[in-house]
This record gives structure tokens, C-alpha cells and sequence, in this order.
């Protein structure tokens, strides 16, 4: 049983005022789950990880792991495993020995860690690099040496942070490919820390969004991203992200550029005594339409162009100001840099209303 609790857990650091740099934090994690953890700089995201590996000290609230309270329990004693975003491998000694090395602290006997080793290595395509030292491995296969040296402990859960910051691209992309892979041969529970909210949505059975310490959402990530709970969810999550616009609100509608967009029933009663409402729309449920039709008009600033598909950026004016909106078109036929278009909603269904002041979803 691995099920991880965080039960209005806090962190406080102290200053004038005190710095609550994780708030109340109350959270499942299941047996055998892959929970992300995602958020700007500052977000809280690494702190209530620590806390949960015991490297931060947690003021308010409580820590369970396997239904046993943690909260005052030395790091050794968690059974837990971290792997770090710096790798932090011995460089004097060989991979095999890298990846025995809590073993061998254990007292465990030669023969076992060497089937250990050699079981987690094939897991991981390291089999052929295990007499070498760190310094020998690209970035890619030290990672790969860090996680085995997780695997190879067989603890209740997993921790990782930012694991793959230290990767170009194209190998992040292929990394967090085998990370999610194992993860799901393994059953092992784990929660992993990241900024790159791509990585979150592609890897994580669910996700937990956190901002100034405070979770805002926690669901699936296909939920996060058709049914946010506030406008900060709804900016962070999504490339690009979703355009998000405080704009009038009519008794038929949604005021943009002088077209008034049409709102369901449910809308319109949910923005109720409201003037204004925060207005969200996603890239690719926008869609560029003849000159005759109606829309919003557009003057393009950037297109960025990334084969399939383009990202138009350009300025709509609404009400006294010009504002960005960002149009996902079809690759081969975008518009040119400085051209006037129509822009309009395909589908009323995508549209997301927030409050404006608190930002908080509007509909059920």
C-alpha cells in the first residue's frame, strides 16, 4: 500500500510578512498513480515535494504514506526514492556501482544487488554502459543511471524533480516517453514535479496545478484542459495557450469588436448581474472566415509556422484597446504578416467564462 495524503499541509518560511510557500495542501495520490505537479516558479510545486520526501519541514497540516502519518519521520524511514533534476551520481565510481549503492548501505548481500542492478539496467537499455564512470554517459543516459538507482531500491513511492530540465528537446521528448512507460510496468506510486505544463498533460494520470502555494485544480489532464476551474488553470494549461479577454456581456451575449457572440442559456445565467465577464477561447476553436462574414476584424503580427498547423497572432480591438488574440489555422495556407482577416468562434460549446475579478468559472 502506497497511497501518498497530503492533509492541509503548510509550509511557512519566515519574514515580514511569513512566506506560506505551500497553503493548506490537501491531496490524494493513489496506489500505484502518476501524479504530476505543475506551476510557474514559485508555485509551491518543489516545496510539497521535499515536504513529502522530509527534506522540508512541515509547520501545519500532516503527511501520509501508506495510511501512516510521516509527518516527523526522517527521510531513511519514508521508503521513499528521489530522483533529482542534477542527477547527483558519484563520479568515482561505476554505473553498476552508482545504482547499488543504497543497497550496498543496506547491508544487502553482493549476489542480490548485482541481480538488482542487473534487472533495473536492462530495464533501462544500460546494460552495456555498466562498468563505465558518469563522466563517459551523455545527459540522457545519466538520467537514465538516476532512475535505476531509484528502481533498483524498490520503494513505496517515487519522487522526481524536474527530472529532465538538464535535456535538449528532442531527448525530454523521448525520456519522458520511457519515464511514463516504466512507471506504468512498475505500478509504482509517483509524483513528479515539473514547469513545462507539456510534460504534465503527456505524462500524469492526473494533475495538480498549484500557483502561490495554493492548488487550484487537481483532475485528468483532458479535464484540466476542457473544463478549468479558473482563469489561471485555463492560461497555464494548453500550448498555446487559451486567449482569455475581459469583455461586456449583453443579455444574448459576449461583446467582441462589435459583434456580440451568442452564449448558452447556462452561460448567460451563471454571468448574471455581471457587466463584464472574463472571456476564454481556445486557439484552435477560432477559425479565419471570408470578408463577408462576421467576425472580429484581425491585423496579423506573427505567424509561426509549425508544419501542420500555424499559430496567427494579431491585435483585435475591443472596446478603446487593441488586444492579442492567437488563431491556430491549417500549416499550408496561413495568412501573411500584416494582412487584415476575419476572425470567428467555430464552436460556441468551447467558449469558458470566468469572473473577471476573481477568476473563478462561471459555469457549472
Amino acid at each position: 500500500m502506497a497511497e501518498v495524503s497530503y492533509v492541509k499541509a503548510s509550509r511557512i518560511f519566515s519574514g515580514n510578512p511569513p512566506v506560506r510557500a505551500v497553503d493548506e495542501l490537501s491531496l490524494e495520490v493513489s496506489d500505484g498513480e502518476f501524479l504530476v505537479l505543475v506551476g510557474p516558479s514559485g508555485s509551491g510545486k518543489s516545496t510539497a515535494l521535499r515536504m513529502l520526501a522530509g527534506l522540508e519541514d512541515i509547520d501545519e497540516g500532516a503527511i501520509q504514506i501508506g495510511g501512516k502519518d510521516v509527518t516527523n519521520v526522517p527521510p531513511k524511514g519514508r521508503d521513499i526514492a528521489m530522483v533529482f533534476q542534477s542527477y547527483a551520481l558519484y563520479p568515482h565510481m561505476t554505473v553498476a556501482e552508482n545504482m547499488g549503492f543504497a543497497l550496498k548501505l543496506r547491508g544487502v548481500p553482493k549476489t542480490e544487488i548485482k541481480a538488482k542492478v542487473e534487472e533495473a539496467a536492462k530495464m533501462l537499455d544500460l546494460t552495456k554502459y555498466l562498468e563505465r564512470k558518469p563522466k563517459a554517459l551523455s545527459g540522457g543516459q545519466r538520467q537514465r543511471v538516476a532512475m535505476g538507482r531509484a528502481i533498483v531500491r524498490e520503494p513505496s513511492v517515487f519522487l522526481m524533480d524536474e527530472p529532465l530540465s538538464n535535456l535538449d528537446a528532442k531527448l525530454r521528448v523521448e525520456t519522458r516517453a520511457n519515464i511514463a512507460a516504466l512507471q506504468q510496468r512498475l505500478g509504482t506510486t509517483t509524483i513528479y514535479v515539473t514547469h513545462d505544463q507539456v510534460e504534465a498533460m503527456t505524462m500524469g494520470h492526473r494533475v495538480a496545478v498549484l500557483k502561490d502555494g495554493l492548488l487550484q485544480q487537481c483532475d485528468t489532464p483532458r479535464a484540466l484542459y476542457d473544463r478549468p476551474a479558473n482563469a489561471f488553470v485555463a492560461g497555464f494549461i494548453g500550448s498555446p495557450a487559451m486567449n482569455l479577454k475581459t469583455v461586456p456581456i449583453t443579455s444574448e451575449g459576449a461583446k467582441l469588436d462589435g459583434i456580440v457572440v451568442p452564449l448558452s442559456r447556462d452561460a448567460l445565467a451563471a454571468a448574471s448581474g455581471l457587466d463584464e465577464v472574463t472571456f476564454g477561447i481556445r486557439p484552435e476553436a477560432l477559425g479565419i472566415v471570408p470578408s463577408t462574414d462576421a467576425g472580429m476584424d484581425m491585423t496579423v503580427e506573427l505567424v509561426e509556422e509549425l508544419g501542420a498547423d500555424a499559430l496567427v497572432h494579431g491585435a483585435v480591438k475591443i472596446g478603446d484597446a487593441s488586444q492579442r488574440f492567437v488563431v491556430r489555422v491549417d500549416g499550408r495556407t496561413p495568412p501573411t504578416l500584416g494582412q487584415h482577416v476575419k476572425v470567428a468562434v467555430r464552436d460556441t460549446t468551447e467558449i469558458h467564462l470566468f469572473h473577471p475579478e476573481s477568476g473563478e468559472r462561471l459555469e457549472a
